[in-house]
């Protein structure tokens, strides 16, 4: 009989050849447990997805209570069901009034994917600027709005009439133009370390777009839900984007996205054609319950009053030589070790002290620190002093 290991190498379609490969049997809080018992810290998070951590009692209970009612019944946007219904007003009541219309799909590359076609659809423009260096998912028109011709070029052609600026140069804010549908943009640059706006510049992206008539995408997909330390990054910028985009940790570890708007611009999609954009699965009743009960958690409990001082605390911590800068928002961090095998050696010696952490996609060189927002100052830590026994 072929071990589990065997079945994953083999029968597994896998995305790379060394994935860590680690057998995970149970998660609960903080931790992650192997076949053997060990246990690991999660700093990762499943990619900024599990902000409650693993197996939070009131979102399993959501899932349990929805999966007694019933699961799926029909494709999204046909019937009323109150998962989805709760679910658009709580996000409705946490949110501007210009984002006040949710569109519920399954991934973050499905919310790209709709905001793409719904910002063409409303402007009647083709034109689509995104930015060097940056990561909206893998799926067709994602891919390419991704800032990396590395990732890009084995599967070309893709989507005409994308062109590429600097994220945080104003100079390049004049190439939105007339013809310019929309501008798909981070609220934070995850795939490349963790490179935040300055100097206004998200606010002066949207001020160019609304100038000329195109529509401001946001990617909140790694950023929101309590990441960065407010429920949404843009919170922080002084402006409201015309798209924001939601998925990872919105399901409350359920795969769910959103993509959300204002009902104007959202009503596009169901004439000229009808079912503009539709999705079998998009807003399943259970992940919207527990994105509910994830949502309410985190204010009921009070989460984001810590994130900022926790993420403070790390960068405090992690001093060493051999770090190159700690930068980050709340707890969207990256260490930069300046070398990629150097800090792909850290990582497995990480790992195997019981600290699951990961890297970036753009920036190998970089340890990638996102923990579930429950992380406690011991276990920051216990976390810190095993990376610089690491290094």
């Amino acid at each position: 009989m072929p071990t589990n290991l065997e079945i994953f190498h083999s029968n597994l379609a896998l995305p790379a050849d060394d994935p860590p490969s680690l057998e995970i049997i149970r998660a609960e809080g903080m931790y992650l447990y192997d076949q053997d018992g060990k246990k690991y810290i999660d700093l990762n998070s499943g990619i900024c997805v599990n902000n409650l951590g693993h197996q939070h009692p009131k979102v399993q209970k959501a899932i349990k209570d929805q999966l007694d009612k019933f699961s799926h019944v029909m494709v999204y946007g046909q019937m009323l069901l109150d998962p989805q219904l709760q679910l658009t007003k709580t996000l409705t009541d946490l949110l501007p009034d210009s984002l006040s219309c949710s569109y519920f799909v399954s991934s973050g590359s499905e919310a790209v994917e709709g905001s793409l076609k719904l910002a063409k659809r409303y402007t009647r423009r083709s034109k689509i600027i995104a930015c060097n260096k940056a990561y909206h998912g893998s799926t067709q028109g994602a891919l390419s709005i991704m800032g990396r011709e590395y990732f890009k070029q084995a599967f070309r052609p893709l989507l005409p009439d994308v062109h590429f600026i600097e994220f945080n140069n104003q100079k390049d804010i004049e190439l939105i133009d007339e013809k310019t549908a929309c501008v798909v943009i981070e609220a934070i640059q995850g795939g490349t370390g963790v490179i935040t706006p300055e100097n206004g510049y998200l606010k002066a992206v949207k001020d160019k777009c609304t100038e000329v008539g195109a529509l401001m995408i946001l990617d909140e997909i790694q950023t929101g839900v309590g990441r960065t330390g407010t429920m949404f990054a843009f919170e922080q910028y002084d402006f409201v984007p015309d798209i924001l985009l939601l998925a990872k940790a919105l399901g409350g570890g359920m795969p769910l996205g959103a993509f959300i708007s204002s009902k104007e611009i959202m009503d596009k999609l169901k004439t000229n054609p009808v079912l503009g954009h539709i999705t079998t699965f998009g807003g399943h009743p259970v992940c919207c319950a527990a994105a509910v009960a994830t949502l309410e958690a985190i204010q009921n409990e009070n989460i984001l009053e810590a994130v900022k001082s926790k993420g403070e605390l790390f960068k405090q911590l992690l001093i060493h030589e051999k770090i190159k800068e700690v930068r980050g928002e709340g707890l969207m961090i990256a260490v930069d070790l300046g070398e990629t095998d150097y800090c792909q050696e850290v990582i497995r010696k990480c790992i195997s002290s019981g600290l699951f952490l990961d890297w970036f996609l753009f920036a190998d060189h970089c340890i990638r620190l996102s923990p579930p927002l429950i992380i406690n100052e011991e276990e920051i830590k216990d976390a810190c002093h095993k990376i610089l026994e690491a290094l």
